[in-house]
């Protein structure tokens, strides 16, 4: 399918791997020249060296810590008029919601909920003038179905989900789309992470605490970077014009619900 957006010109944050790096390689699959950003400088290089051969579009790399005021203008001011923004950034640490105190929940909301309307303030504007943009912000299933160890994380997203909801619907008729795309359980490093703890924690191999995740999948495997790609580009499509402030689960239907 014809996205119908080559020549676009599109900012994907944390795409140095996993899932951000899936997403900036749909969009440059589709013809998008791409400002990648992370905060490792030598993983985001290769990278972009690897997307620019492949794909033959422009790639500039931007290593800076997007969640502070410094990083942010730095990636800004190299990104330029964006038709294009995936906000994505790693979620805070589990824990007991006994654990938290106010600096932690401060930090979370920096990162998850107050970077990307940071984000989203910084270009919308630019969008709507042009009469066209789209913004995906990558959440997490957490906001469909709370999980108990990231309470962090759920409140921070649930309030970016909160303010997506009202602030879509403004510049719809703009010609300005943004959605949410939740990832369940994906074979990226932090699955790798989390396999391992599991194993650690009940004395088995992360292969058998891989298995023992995945059996409790509907679809019985977890998802690719490659996969969640090919999703979020299309929610950056010219066909996705009639999709305003959604919140799209891609999670093997680990999520159990109708609505």
């Amino acid at each position: 399918m014809d996205l119908g957006i080559k020549g676009k010109r599109g900012l994907v944050c944390a795409s140095s791997k996993g899932l951000g790096k899936g997403c900036a390689e749909a969009l440059a699959e589709a013809g998008v020249n791409l400002i990648l950003n992370a905060r490792g400088a030598e993983a985001l290089e290769a990278t972009a060296d690897e997307i620019r051969s492949k794909y033959g579009v422009e790639v500039t790399a931007v290593a800076a810590d997007i969640t502070t005021d410094e990083g942010r203008a730095k990636v800004l001011e190299a990104a330029g008029d964006l038709d294009i923004l995936v906000n994505n950034a790693g979620g805070p640490p589990p824990g007991m919601w006994s654990d938290w105190e106010r600096e932690d929940f401060i930090k979370a909301l920096d990162a998850n909920m107050l970077t990307p309307i940071a984000l989203m303030k910084a270009v919308l504007p630019g969008m709507m003038e042009r009469g066209w943009g789209r913004v995906v912000n990558i959440t997490s299933q957490s906001v469909k179905s709370p999980i108990p160890v990231l309470g962090l994380s759920n409140s921070a997203r649930a309030g970016l989900t909160g303010y997506v909801a009202g602030t879509a619907r403004q510049v719809a008729p703009s010609g300005v789309v943004i959605n949410n795309l939740l990832p369940g359980i994906h074979a990226t490093d932090r699955a790798v992470g989390l396999d391992q703890g599991a194993a650690d924690a009940e004395g088995i191999t992360p292969e058998e605490a891989r298995n023992n995740r995945e059996q409790t999948i509907p679809a019985r495997r977890y998802g690719t970077a490659e996969e969640f790609g090919q999703t979020c580009a299309f929610m950056c499509s010219q066909h996705a014009g009639y999709m305003i402030g959604q919140n799209i689960l891609l999670d093997g239907g680990s999520v159990n619900t109708t609505m």
